[in-house]
């Protein structure tokens, strides 16, 4: 897998995410457990130079 696929795919799992995340009850387990793979997923986009801005709804 190329980078630019690597980088597909770490955005299009954000993006699905946060629409998993925005209809879970804050106090869940499973919204806990969603806002892990969200933070680890905001680094490794951070990291590889995408700008969230315009990406990021939860923004936490």
């Amino acid at each position: 897998m190329s980078e630019k696929e690597l980088l597909q795919k770490n955005v299009e799992e954000f993006a699905r995410l946060q629409r998993y995340m925005v209809l879970a009850e804050k106090d869940s387990d499973v919204y806990k457990a969603m806002k892990g793979r969200y933070i680890e997923l905001k680094v490794i986009l951070t990291a590889s130079g995408i700008n969230l801005t315009e990406l990021d709804i939860i923004m936490e």
